[in-house]
């Protein structure tokens, strides 16, 4: 259960109050780079959990509650610092937060969550390039930040039909299966 992608993951949601504190601190390049950080442990640790067929349901848990604790925060710092509107953070924060609690309501009950797919990645990496342009002040950050938006609430979408494929698939009814 304790393997190395799963300390990686905790080092993940340790980094959440280091970026706290940096960012607080008024080190904005800093903090962006403590997110980075994260971000390179979300990668190496899921490489190495694939490579070494050290996935676990514990990881497959925590990976995604680490990853979207981090971008909640984030999310909340950056609203807070009237970097981003309150319309732009309530949009991140309800997709994000409705991912954790349906992925861990799901988990609980038992059932198989969806993997990260593609999608769930590039939207990752297209949220990790809005902050970097509202964090550097570039231009276009915002207009930027609404199109991630739209394309993680199209990758939240695509999740769902995935989950509703999947216990299809293995004979589960659910609460997502339309009564027929």
């Amino acid at each position: 259960m304790w393997n190395v992608p799963n300390i990686l993951t905790l080092c993940r949601f340790l980094l959440i109050p280091a970026y706290l504190v940096v960012f607080e601190a008024g080190y904005m390049r800093i903090a962006f780079f403590v997110l980075l950080l994260a971000g390179a442990t979300d990668v190496l640790d899921g490489y190495i959990a694939r490579r070494r067929g050290l996935v676990t349901d514990l990881g497959s848990m925590l990976d995604p509650l680490a990853d979207k604790s981090m971008m909640i925060v984030v999310i909340l710092s950056l609203v807070f610092s009237q970097m981003i509107s309150w319309q732009a953070a309530c949009a991140m924060f309800l997709r994000d937060a409705g991912m954790i609690a349906g992925s861990a309501y799901f988990h609980f009950r038992g059932k198989k969550t969806v993997p990260a797919n593609a999608m769930g990645k590039l939207t990752t990496v297209l949220y990790y390039v809005a902050i970097l342009l509202i964090i550097f002040e570039l231009p276009y950050a915002h207009t930027y930040l609404w199109f991630v938006i739209s394309v993680s609430i199209l990758t939240s979408i695509i999740y769902i039909l995935q989950f509703n494929l999947l216990h299809k698939r293995a004979g589960k009814p659910h609460s997502l299966d339309k009564p027929r």
